[in-house]
């Protein structure tokens, strides 16, 4: 069926799927039968195929069916001959569409064709997904192959029977909400969405149907957590925050925090937590079970105390300062001390950014070696203060576990060289452990700020010691890249998707707004003829140097800035510019396989500010709703949601353009909002489930980074959202 192939393509010079001409082995006339690359079919879709032929061109032809459904030749007769195939309403395998030259039937090409069940995929669909008692959570659906309708039979049951409170959106056939209204306990809650087509649903062949099930509990604030959070205080100087917290159903008991100011640490530190709540939202009656206020019971004086907040399919936390107190982001995730005993020799890479002692940026990253006796050996270090650089090595110091604060380490004595010493403090705030989710510790700097002695905060990492020795090979696959820096009293922030080859090459494309200039989708080359976008290992401990941003294709072209990174794994670490900006960030590795596209989107997403490079940043948290529509338009909006900022802190109703988002095959792509105002962001996804393709929804986006591209906003953020 395909010896002929590579003779009717040159011949023709058309890139067109199917088969190719039969019974003229090389010799003309030829005949080739084409789908428009299309191979599998929903049932009951119909599809036009193509009979295109040479000596003659545009020659009568024959058509002819083996296998169910119908086929019908278009009349009057097209040039180049055309046919619609309608599939039958069930699966077939044995579908072959054949056309021959009318004149002489020996000449004859065919397509095989197959028609499978539409399959679906529910979101939110985390095992973990709780929903606290009374509250409503948004369900989403979508539709394998994208090319099938998106309409949708939800059901809904409780131990087996009809759910006390749940209904399909009257307009968007994709959404669904619930109400925890049910009596039941863990993942006694399953909610499916079936195509319209399939006439069995899901609970009769349940393999086309990817279900979400649910735990219903009192409050999905439960349990030990630790978090971080940065920012500006009533007086718009730098402020960051690390702490712990217990918490059942809801009611915080106890805990203990660290404040660290532009002058130094509190004096009252560690501060106690002696009680506090959380309260989930009635402002958001579409997705309650995502949105709410957390308040801290600390001493009269101390602040951030309360913030407005959004939870994950997971539970951790996404969280904005609204006491009128100051301003600022952070994040809380369930944490088990215990994870971390100091007692097992470990290497972690940390990014920390704060002030020093004159107001300006500073930025420190590195690796730092435990030893398991209590200290740090052998540890690097490259730091840039407002544009100062330098390089440490051979750092070392010592850590030990407070005596009274469960999850609280202390480090000391850190000398990055013989006159300059750093001490900070750690939380443990991981939960969990493994390659793909690294312990993770939240920390900021204890030292008194003075001429030597900046303020900072940032994250540990734990790296994998299996990419030991690190090299160039150690860095093999794609990265999103998320950049902070200033650029005078504003910020230059980025978004970077990148490709390493192994080799020292870098490669992608990028988003930049600095202080208002827009750079969008700027395309760099690999590291190779002219080009310095490269990147090289020096050492073998995990530190490379990478160039980034720039503009090449600029008219008088802008040559890359060189970035530090320490690599925590493959394709991840933390970054540091060499500039006056202080750009630094996280690279992410990007967790997809292959291809993407919009269906791989819907879901409700919890959406928060990552950090202020400035205090002119307005942070932002939200509950993002997208949806899926294949029809060119969006039935009600692809975009939807509820956002809060300083200037909403109860929240205010958000909503796309039309059609509100799109998303490339590479993982990048743009949002367009229209309420609460005119706003334009780019997206970058940096987490997926399933093995992805342009037509498989059962590969979902996990999380995503965002950033605000609008010239009229000299202050964007990175935004953080993750199912």
């Amino acid at each position: 069926m395909i010896k002929n192939c590579l003779f009717a393509v040159a011949l023709l010079s058309l890139a067109l799927a199917g088969g190719c001409a039969k019974g003229g082995n090389g010799a003309v006339p030829t005949i080739m039968v084409s789908s428009n690359g299309i191979s599998t079919l929903y049932p009951t879709e119909s599809l036009t195929i193509t009979a295109t032929t040479t000596d003659p061109v545009n020659a009568p032809v024959t058509w002819s069916l083996t296998g169910p459904g119908a086929l019908t030749p278009v009349t009057p007769a097209t040039n180049p001959a055309t046919a619609v195939y309608l599939a039958p309403s069930s699966p077939s395998s044995q579908v072959t569409i054949s056309a021959a030259f009318t004149s002489n039937a020996s000449v004859s090409d065919s397509l095989d064709l197959g028609v499978v069940d539409i399959t679906t995929a529910v979101t939110p669909s985390n095992p973990t997904l709780n929903v606290g008692t009374g509250l409503t959570q948004q369900f989403t659906a979508v539709a394998e192959p994208d090319r099938a309708p998106q309409n949708f039979t939800w059901t809904c049951t409780a131990n087996g029977v009809p759910c006390a409170n749940f209904h399909q959106d009257s307009n968007v056939s994709s959404l669904a909400y619930y109400k925890a209204e049910d009596s039941c306990g863990n993942n006694c809650v399953t909610i499916t969405a079936a195509s319209t087509l399939d006439p069995t649903g899901c609970s009769a062949n349940p393999k086309n149907c990817t279900t979400a099930q649910a735990s219903l509990v009192a409050s999905r604030v439960n349990g030990t957590y630790a978090f971080q959070f940065s920012g500006y205080d009533g007086n718009n100087k730098a402020i960051a925050v690390i702490g712990s917290f217990t918490a059942t159903n809801g009611s915080i008991a106890s805990g203990a925090e660290e404040v660290l100011t532009a002058s130094g640490p509190s004096t009252q530190n560690p501060i106690p937590i002696t009680g506090g709540s959380y309260t989930p939202t009635s402002s958001d009656p579409n997705n309650s079970n995502n949105a709410g206020v957390l308040t801290l019971t600390l001493p009269s004086g101390v602040y951030p105390k309360q913030f407005q907040v959004v939870l994950d399919g997971a539970g951790d936390i996404g969280m904005i300062e609204s006491d009128g107190h100051g301003t600022g982001s952070g994040s809380a995730h369930k944490s088990s001390p215990g994870l971390f005993n100091g007692a097992t020799d470990q290497t972690y890479a940390f990014g920390f950014t704060g002030v020093d002692s004159s107001g300006k940026r500073i930025g420190y990253v590195g690796i730092l070696p435990l030893n398991g006796s209590g200290m740090i050996v052998n540890g690097q270090v490259d730091g840039n203060d407002g544009g100062t650089t330098n390089t440490y090595s051979s750092v070392t110091g010592a850590y030990a576990a407070d005596s009274n604060i469960s999850g609280l380490w202390h480090v000391t004595n850190l000398a990055l060289n013989s006159s300059l010493t750093l001490d900070f403090d750690f939380f443990v705030a991981s939960a969990a452990n493994s390659k793909t989710n690294p312990l993770t510790l939240f920390a900021v700097s204890t030292d008194a700020v003075d001429a030597t002695h900046p303020a900072v905060s940032g994250t540990m990492v734990l790296q994998d010691s299996t990419l030991a020795p690190f090299s160039n090979a150690s860095l093999t696959g794609n990265s999103v890249s998320a950049l902070t820096g200033v650029n005078g009293a504003n910020t230059n922030v980025s978004l970077t998707l990148g490709t390493t080859d192994g080799k020292g090459n870098f490669s992608g494309s990028f988003d930049q707004n600095n202080a208002g200039t827009i750079l969008s989708s700027v395309a760099f080359p690999i590291g190779m003829g002219t080009s310095n976008y490269t990147y090289a290992a020096s050492g073998t401990a995990g530190r490379y140097t990478i160039n980034m941003l720039g503009n090449p294709g600029a008219k008088t072209v802008v040559p890359p800035l060189p970035f530090v990174l320490y690599a925590s794994g493959a394709n991840r670490g933390f970054l540091l510019d060499q500039s006056a900006s202080v750009i630094a960030g996280t690279m992410y590795a990007q967790g997809k396989n292959a291809l993407l596209g919009g269906s791989e989107l819907p879901g409700t997403y919890a959406v928060a500010t990552t950090n202020s490079g400035t205090s002119g940043v307005d942070p932002i948290a939200a509950n993002l709703l997208f949806t899926f529509s294949n029809a060119g338009s969006c039935t009600s909006s692809c975009v939807n949601g509820t956002l809060y900022d300083t200037a909403n802190p109860a929240g205010v109703t958000l909503a796309g353009a039309n059609p509100g988002y799109s998303l490339m095959e590479y993982g990048n792509g743009t949002v367009a909002l229209t309420a609460p105002s005119t706003q334009n962001y780019v997206i970058y996804v940096i987490d997926t489930s399933g093995t992805c393709s342009l037509e498989n929804p059962a590969c979902l986006v996990q999380g995503f980074l965002m950033m605000d591209v609008d010239a009229a906003n000299p202050n964007a953020s990175i935004i953080s959202a993750q199912q």
